[in-house]
C-alpha cells in the first residue's frame, strides 16, 4: 500500500464513446475522496486504442465531466503521447530479466489455442519462448516483448471494496507488454502511467479487478509502490440485469437533455453504491465531507428513474429561479429548431418560477409548463383546455374582464375581485379560475393562476382573456 500525505485518484477513461452513467459514476467516487482528503484528482485519457479512439468521444467525456461540476486537477493527460515512456519501462523489464523477447509467429499462436482447445485446457500463451536461447531466433523476425511473470503461487488484490481477491499465478500467463510495433500495451500504459502520476488509490469499476492481478505483477517486477485498489461494483438495471440502453446506459449529457440537474445526479450516483446512514438527499458538500472508502457496497446497484425523478423535483424546488430560468433556456436552445428567450420572456420566466418549479420534476417538464410565457398573444388551447372554455365559461371570462380593466393590477386586488364576483354568483372558485387558465395559458395546469396575471401584466393579459370571452 502507498503511504502518501496526500491521495492522488484519477479517472481514466477510454474515448471510444461517451461518458455513460457508471464511467461517471467511477469518476464521482474518485473526485469525491480526493477532495475529502484534500488530495488530486487528475483525468487521464486512455487513448492507446488509436482505432477506436476518437476526437469526439473526447470531446463527450470532458463535456460531461464539465457539466456534473467534477473539476480535474493539473492538465488532462493523454497515454498515447507517453507511448515513449511505456516503451523505455518495457525495455527495463527486458534488461532486468523480468521480461523477453518472443518470436512466435501469429500462425504458431493460433495453432497453439486450437491445440488447447481440442484438449479442453485453459487458452493461455504456453511459455515457449520463456526460456529458449535468442540465438534461436530468425534473423530480424519481428517479436513482441512478454513479461516473465510468476508461474507458481498466488497474486493476491487487497481491495477496499471486494476484500483480497486472489489469482493463482499458474493460471496468468507471460501477457504482451510491447507489441511488435513498438506500441504498449494498456496494461503496461495503465501501471506506468498510474506509477509516474504518483496515484496512490485505484477506484474504478470491478469489470477491471482481473487486470488489477496482472497490473500488480508489473508493479512488483519494476519494485513500485502498489496503490490502494478498490473495485466498484457495476450498475444494474431496474429488474437487475445488467444495464444496457434500454435501462439509461447512456451518455451523461442525454440526463442532462432529459432534464436533471448535475446536482440531482451527483447526488443520485453517489446513492448507488455508497451509503450514509438512511441518508438519501445528500448535497455535493455533505458528500464531500462524508465521503469515505468503507461505505461503499459490495452489491451491483440498481437504477431506478422514480428515484432519480424525485431527487430532481427536490433540486429543483431547491434552486434559485434564475438559475433555473437559464437551464431552461438552455434546453429550449438544444430543441430542432433552437428556440431563444427575448428578455421579456426571460423576465416573465424568473417571475413565474417560484409556482412553476413546485410541480415540476425535470427542467423539460419545467420548459413546457412554461411555454405561455414564451410568447404573447392568444393561445393555442389543447384538448382539455377546449372543453372547459364552453359558452358559460366564456361569457364568465367577458364578466370577469370587466371587473379587471379597472383599477389596481395586482395579485391581491385580482384575486379578491375573482372571489367576490365567485361568491355573487354562487360560484366555486374553481370554476372562475379554470376557464381564466384555460385562456391565458391554454392548458388546464398552471402555477397559482392569480400569480399568472401578475406574470403576464394587465395589457397581455386582456388580449388572451378578449380572445376566448362569450
Amino acid at each position: 500500500m502507498t503511504e502518501n500525505k496526500k491521495p492522488v485518484l484519477r479517472f481514466a477513461p477510454s474515448p471510444t464513446g461517451f461518458l455513460h452513467i457508471g464511467g461517471a459514476r467511477t469518476a464521482l467516487f474518485n473526485w469525491l475522496y480526493a477532495r475529502h482528503s484534500g488530495g488530486t484528482f487528475a483525468l487521464r485519457i486512455e487513448d492507446t486504442d488509436r482505432e477506436r479512439s476518437t476526437p469526439e468521444a473526447v470531446a463527450a467525456i470532458l463535456a460531461g465531466m464539465e457539466w456534473l461540476g467534477l473539476d480535474w486537477d493539473g492538465q488532462t493527460v493523454y497515454q498515447f503521447a507517453r507511448s515513449g515512456r511505456h516503451r523505455e519501462v518495457a525495455e527495463q523489464l527486458l534488461a532486468s530479466g523480468n521480461a523477453y523477447r518472443c518470436y512466435a509467429t501469429a500462425q504458431e499462436l493460433d495453432e497453439m489455442r486450437a491445440a488447447q482447445r481440442a484438449a479442453g485446457k485453459p487458452v493461455r500463451y504456453d511459455g515457449r519462448w520463456r526460456d529458449r536461447d535468442l540465438s534461436e531466433a530468425p534473423a530480424g523476425a519481428p517479436f513482441v516483448i512478454r513479461l516473465r511473470a510468476p508461474q507458481t503461487g498466488e497474486t493476491i488484490v487487497h481491495d477496499v471494496v471486494q476484500g483480497d481477491v486472489r489469482f493463482a499465478n499458474d493460471q496468468l500467463d507471460d501477457m504482451v507488454l510491447l507489441r511488435s510495433d513498438g506500441t504498449p500495451t494498456y496494461m503496461l500504459a495503465v501501471v506506468v502511467d498510474d506509477h509516474d502520476m504518483g496515484v496512490t488509490h485505484v477506484i474504478r469499476g470491478d469489470d477491471h479487478l482481473n487486470n488489477a492481478a496482472r497490473q500488480l505483477q508489473i508493479i512488483a517486477a519494476m519494485g513500485w509502490p502498489v496503490p490502494v485498489y478498490g473495485h466498484l461494483p457495476l450498475i444494474h438495471g431496474p429488474d437487475g440485469a445488467k444495464l444496457s440502453k434500454r435501462h439509461g446506459a447512456l451518455a451523461v449529457e442525454a440526463y442532462r437533455d432529459m432534464g436533471y440537474l448535475p446536482e440531482t445526479m451527483r447526488n443520485y450516483l453517489l446513492r448507488l453504491g455508497w451509503s450514509h446512514g438512511d441518508d438519501e438527499t445528500i448535497s455535493t458538500q455533505q458528500a464531500i465531507e462524508w465521503f469515505d472508502l468503507k461505505n461503499i457496497g459490495r452489491s451491483p446497484a440498481r437504477l431506478d428513474f422514480k428515484k432519480l425523478d424525485n431527487l430532481n423535483a427536490h433540486y429543483i424546488r431547491q434552486s434559485d429561479d434564475a438559475a433555473l430560468a437559464a437551464e431552461v433556456a438552455a434546453t429550449l436552445g438544444r430543441e430542432t429548431p433552437p428556440r431563444t428567450l427575448d428578455a421579456q420572456a426571460r423576465a416573465r420566466l424568473i417571475a413565474a418560477m417560484p409556482g412553476l418549479k413546485e410541480r415540476a420534476k425535470t427542467i423539460v417538464e419545467l420548459a413546457q409548463a412554461a411555454d405561455f410565457l414564451y410568447t404573447d398573444g392568444p393561445r393555442t388551447l389543447d384538448a382539455q383546455a377546449e372543453k372547459i372554455l364552453t359558452p358559460e365559461a366564456r361569457l364568465t371570462l367577458r364578466e370577469l374582464i370587466a371587473l379587471f380593466e379597472q383599477g389596481d393590477w395586482s395579485v391581491p386586488v385580482l384575486e379578491e375581485k375573482a372571489r367576490a364576483f365567485a361568491d355573487a354568483k354562487g360560484l366555486k372558485l374553481g370554476q372562475v379560475a379554470q376557464p381564466l387558465r384555460a385562456a391565458l395559458t391554454g392548458r388546464t395546469s398552471s402555477p397559482p393562476i392569480f400569480d399568472v396575471l401578475g406574470v403576464l401584466g394587465r395589457e397581455e393579459s386582456l388580449v388572451r382573456l378578449r380572445a376566448y370571452a362569450a
